[in-house]
């Protein structure tokens, strides 16, 4: 056979086998870091497992997509029925909350201030309507954040005899906080230095409050808390940066593709914000379950897998 033949020369064979060596090496390197992460944070871990569990961007879509068929009624009961100050009031929530210009922000006033007087025969038919649409659509909404509340605290499902209420009363407390969020982002005139405060402090308070009201009040208020901060602050930020891109992606999609296109714009930003929900209640339930944080905050004991009620 010739020095070509069989499996190359010693030195290649050589060389092969340092890079099988090092490749090992490498690995076992990783997997010793790996086990030294989880040991010394197992807080990583548990929430890598839970939020397989929850399955965040099944959750997230089913919120954002139940959040924007509450939305679009709404705006049609609010160009309906509302008086001229609640409209110009929600029209500058929105205008603030995207920063809307050119197109993006005609077609909003459009659609909530409309280019007319209606008759009284059209508000009546529209308000009847419209509010069926926005109480149907709402309990969807209000259900669909109750059950991403339940899986990421392990809760079973609730009764709808008790949480039908708690359903109405979260939809309108964030219709308020939505109409006012322009003005406290403002800081009521006094300037963004006061305003973004006070958005993260109400954004933290409403989101406490949400999961304890949702959660038919099974979790004491303290082991909330986490949950509460990482997705009050986590939205702020989202939200007081949300002026900066959406509309320009607004205007381009309109530009481009009309309605539709802004549609899908819309969607996709609240798919991005439930997303960022989703992430922060459910680690916030997996860090308030911690035991240095258990103790601290008083968690109960609950079951350690997400029902599988959604």
């Amino acid at each position: 056979m010739g020095p070509d033949d069989g499996e190359g020369s010693p030195d290649d064979t050589a060389h092969r086998a340092s890079w099988r060596e090092r490749g090992a090496s490498v690995w076992s390197r990783l997997t010793g870091l790996r086990n030294r992460a989880e040991t010394r944070f197992p807080v990583i871990t548990h929430l890598l497992s839970h939020l397989i569990s929850v399955n965040v961007l099944d959750s997230a879509t089913r919120l954002a997509a139940q959040t924007f068929l509450t939305a679009v009624p709404l705006l049609f009961v609010v160009a309906s029925i509302a008086p001229p100050a609640l409209r110009d009031q929600l029209v500058n929530s929105v205008h603030d909350a995207f920063g809307l210009s050119g197109n993006a922000n005609a077609e909003l006033s459009k659609a909530v201030q409309g280019t007319g007087a209606p008759s009284n025969e059209l508000r009546q038919t529209t308000g009847v309507v419209g509010g069926l649409m926005v109480l149907i659509s709402a309990t969807a909404c209000s259900r669909a954040m109750q059950r991403l509340c339940q899986r990421a605290w392990s809760l079973p499902k609730a009764g709808a005899r008790m949480a039908a209420w708690r359903w109405i009363a979260w939809l309108g407390t964030w219709l308020v906080m939505f109409a006012v969020q322009g003005s406290l982002r403002e800081g009521f005139g006094l300037g963004l230095w006061i305003g973004v405060p006070l958005l993260l402090v109400a954004e933290v308070t409403i989101w406490w409050w949400t999961q304890h009201l949702l959660l038919l009040a099974r979790v004491p208020w303290l082991p909330l808390l986490p949950g509460a901060l990482l997705t009050g602050a986590s939205l702020t930020v989202l939200t007081s940066t949300a002026p900066l891109y959406m509309p320009h992606a607004l205007n381009r999609s309109l530009d481009k593709y009309g309605s539709l296109g802004a549609v899908f714009t819309l969607l996709s930003w609240l798919i991005t914000l439930c997303v960022v929900a989703t992430l922060c209640i459910t680690a916030g339930a997996v860090v308030a379950r911690e035991p240095w944080a258990a103790s601290r905050l008083g968690t109960p004991a609950l079951p350690g897998t997400p029902s599988d009620d959604m």
